[in-house]
């Protein structure tokens, strides 16, 4: 199991002012941030990011959305990470997301999650490398 994980708090979370309450839940969730950074992205650099999306009906509304405002992409270090993140983020709907979750308490809809978080501890490894590959031990 990997000790690693990538999230970004999404335009959703960082326009309505929550990136600060979502960082303190990801703390108190016992996650160290190995990395941060506030950007903007373009469409190429989202389209890359979701490339594995390309095909489906729903990816260029993603894209749309991921660079329609600034991100905070951060690596994330905890003992069975990937894991772990999933079941503090919540459901990709927040409206089935348990209380608590960082989606039940910020997220607005299905598309506007607030949060992305890796699926896997190989997807993590490459999410966190797509955005910091500076960060050569990872």
């Amino acid at each position: 199991m990997g000790k690693i994980t990538l999230t970004i708090l999404k335009p959703d979370a960082v326009a309505n002012g929550h990136t600060g309450k979502i960082i303190d839940h990801i703390l108190q969730a016992g996650f160290k941030i190995r990395a941060m950074k506030l950007i903007q992205l373009d469409e190429n650099t989202a389209g890359n990011f979701y490339d594995i999306h390309r095909e489906r009906p729903f990816f260029k509304d993603l894209v749309s959305f991921m660079t329609s405002g600034p991100v905070v992409p951060m690596v994330l270090e905890k003992e069975n990470a990937v894991a772990d993140f999933r079941e503090v983020i919540g459901a990709t709907d927040p409206t089935k997301a348990a209380p608590g979750t960082i989606r039940n308490l910020y997220a607005k809809s299905i598309d506007a999650n607030a949060v992305h978080g890796s699926d896997s501890d190989e997807n993590a490894l490459r999410e966190s490398r797509f955005f910091f590959s500076e960060l050569e031990e990872i």
